[in-house]
C-alpha cells in the first residue's frame, strides 16, 4: 500500500507528488491519459504565465534553472538581480479583463515585504516545460507514476482508501485528486460543487488566417466580445453565449470564422483550423477540500474563466500548501488539526480568485454598462497605484493567512531573506523542511530548534535585511508562521514551533 495516490499528472498532481516526495512518502500517480505530450500543452496553446509566488516555490525547491531552460527563458531574461538593492521589476505585466497592464508601471518597493531574488517576479512559460521539470523531479525523489490508468470507483475506511481502475485496486492512506476542472475524484467522493454558470464560451484555436491584419494586435475589446491573436494563427476569443457552445460539440472552422467575424467585427476569413478548444467562465468551488481519506487540489477543488491565468497558480498554491501538512500527517509528526487548515488557509485563496475572475468578465461583457466600466477600469489602471494594486492581487502578493499574529510579516509568502554570509532563505528550503532565521547577536533560538531538527533548519547570524524582526520561523511551504523582534522570546517560538511542527524530538 503507498501512503499517498495522487490522481492526475498535470502540474498541480505533480507538484504535489514531489512535495510528497521529499518529506519521504511513497507517492503513486494514475494519470488517465497514456502519453504527456499534447499539442494543447506545447507552444502556444499550452502558454501559460507563473506568478511571483509560484516562480518562488519552484526556486525554493532547486527547479527554477530547469524550468528556465525549458521554458526557453535566456539567462539574462528573467530580469531578476539578487544583489541590487531594490527588487526587479517584472518583465510581464499580464491583464485585467483584456486591459493590458504596463509592467513599468508596477510600484515593486510598494508589494509587500519584497526583498531582491534569483525568482523573477513572475514568468511565461508552457505546460509541457512545467510537467517535463516536475516529472523529472518526481522521478529522482521515487514517485511512481502509471499513465492510461482511468479511475472508476472510490472506497474509503477510517484506515485507507482504494482506487479502483479497471481489474487494478490501488490502495493507499490517503488519496488526493488533482485530475482537473471535471474531476472523477470529485464526483466519486460526493463533494458538493458549487457557485455560477457561465456568461460566455471561449476558444483557443491554431489557425491559417487569410488575411491577418484584419484583427488586431494582443487583446481586442470589442462591443459584441473579445479577441487576441498574440501570435500568428494562434487566436483567443470570447462569445457571450451563455455557455452554450462549450464541449457541446467539436468547433468547426465555419462556427469559429463566424464566431470570430462577430466579435472581431470583421470579416476576416479563416483558411483552415488545425487544433482547436473551447472553454467557459463557469466559477465552482467545492465547500471543503477534505471528504475523510480523500483530499482536492487545483482545478478539482475549484474552477473559474482562464483570464488573468490565476489556475495554475492556484493550483500550485495548493500543493504547496497540502504537500507538507500531508507529509507531516503520513510521517506521524504533525500536530492536531494541521490537515484541516487545508481547507481554512486554502478555500478563501480559491474563493477570491474565482470572485477575481467574475469580475473580469462583468467588465467584458458586450453591453453599454460594462463598455462604460471598461472606461473607468483603464483610467485606474493607467496610474501606478491602480497597475500596482492589479499586479500585485495576480502576483499572489495580497494573500495572507490568518494564523493569529498581529505582526504583517506572519501568514505571507516569505522574502527572500539574506544572511550577510550569502545564504539566502531560498538555499536553506530545498529539503522540504521549514527554516528557523535567527538574527540575534547571540542566536538565542539555536537551543529552542533543537528539538525540531528533523523537521526544520536552522540559520542564524545578522541579516542584510532583517524587515525589522529579530527572527522567523517559515514554514515549508514558504509562509512565515512567527516573526519576533528584535531580542526573540524563545518561549513564544518554541509554541508556535510546536503548533505548526509538533512536538520536539530530543
Amino acid at each position: 500500500m503507498h501512503d499517498v495516490v495522487i490522481v492526475g499528472a498535470g502540474p498541480v498532481g505533480l507538484f504535489l507528488a514531489c512535495e510528497l516526495g521529499l518529506a519521504g512518502c511513497s507517492v503513486l500517480v494514475l494519470e488517465r491519459e497514456p502519453e504527456p505530450r499534447s499539442p494543447f500543452k506545447a507552444e502556444p496553446l499550452g502558454r501559460r504565465g507563473l506568478s511571483s509566488t509560484s516562480v518562488q516555490a519552484f526556486y525554493r525547491r532547486g527547479m527554477l534553472p530547469q524550468l528556465l531552460t525549458a521554458s526557453g527563458v535566456h539567462d539574462d531574461d528573467p530580469g531578476a538581480h539578487p544583489e541590487a538593492d531594490e527588487p526587479s521589476p517584472p518583465r510581464h505585466g499580464g491583464h485585467f479583463a483584456g486591459m493590458v497592464l504596463d509592467p513599468a508601471n508596477v510600484d515593486v518597493a510598494a508589494l509587500p515585504y519584497r526583498l531582491p531574488s534569483p525568482a523573477p517576479e513572475g514568468m511565461l512559460t508552457h505546460l509541457e516545460a512545467v510537467e517535463t521539470v516536475l516529472s523529472e523531479q518526481a522521478s529522482e525523489l521515487g514517485v511512481e507514476i502509471q499513465r492510461g490508468v482511468t479511475v472508476s470507483a472510490i472506497a474509503q475506511s477510517d484506515e485507507s482508501v482504494v482506487a479502483q481502475a479497471g481489474e487494478h485496486a490501488y490502495a493507499a492512506r490517503w488519496l488526493v485528486g488533482c485530475d482537473g476542472g471535471r474531476s472523477t475524484v470529485r464526483g466519486l467522493a460526493g463533494f458538493d460543487f458549487v457557485g455560477t454558470e457561465p456568461l460566455f464560451t471561449g476558444y483557443t484555436m491554431l489557425a491559417t488566417v487569410a488575411d491577418p491584419e484584419k484583427l488586431g494586435p494582443g487583446f481586442q475589446l470589442t462591443p459584441t466580445g473579445m479577441y487576441l491573436q498574440p501570435t500568428a494563427g494562434y487566436i483567443g476569443m470570447t462569445d457571450f453565449d451563455g455557455g452554450a457552445f462549450d464541449r457541446s460539440q467539436q468547433p468547426t472552422r465555419e462556427h469559429l470564422q463566424t464566431v470570430l467575424r462577430r466579435v472581431s467585427g470583421t470579416d476576416v476569413t479563416l483558411i483552415d483550423v488545425r487544433l482547436a478548444s473551447s472553454f467557459t467562465d463557469r466559477a465552482m468551488q467545492t465547500t471543503t477540500y477534505r471528504q475523510g481519506r480523500v483530499l482536492l487540489a487545483g482545478d478539482a477543488a475549484h474552477i473559474h474563466s482562464p483570464l488573468g491565468g490565476q489556475g495554475l497558480n492556484t493550483g500550485i498554491g495548493d500543493a504547496m500548501n497540502l504537500g507538507w501538512k500531508l507529509g507531516a500527517t503520513v510521517r506521524g509528526e504533525a500536530p492536531d488539526g494541521l490537515l484541516d487548515t487545508y481547507t481554512r488557509e486554502r478555500r478563501p485563496v480559491g474563493a477570491a480568485v474565482l470572485d477575481w475572475s467574475r469580475a473580469q468578465v462583468a467588465a467584458m461583457r458586450p453591453d453599454p454598462h460594462a463598455q462604460a466600466v471598461q472606461g473607468v477600469i483603464r483610467e485606474l489602471i493607467g496610474t501606478r497605484d491602480g497597475t500596482t494594486y492589479v499586479f500585485e492581487r495576480m502576483s499572489g502578493s495580497s494573500i495572507r493567512y490568518d494564523l493569529g499574529s498581529e505582526h504583517l510579516l506572519v501568514g505571507r509568502n516569505a522574502p527572500d531573506l539574506r544572511l550577510e554570509d550569502g545564504t539566502r532563505l531560498g538555499d536553506l528550503m530545498r529539503d522540504g523542511r521549514g527554516v528557523a532565521l535567527d538574527f540575534s547577536t547571540d542566536g538565542c533560538l539555536r537551543g529552542a530548534a533543537l528539538g525540531w531538527e528533523s523537521r526544520m533548519r536552522y540559520a542564524a547570524g545578522p541579516a542584510r535585511d532583517d524587515l525589522g524582526s529579530g527572527a522567523v520561523l517559515v514554514r515549508p511551504d514558504g509562509v512565515v508562521a512567527w516573526a519576533g523582534d528584535r531580542a526573540p522570546d524563545r518561549e513564544a517560538f518554541e509554541q508556535a514551533a510546536g503548533r505548526w511542527f509538533g512536538a520536539p524530538e530530543f
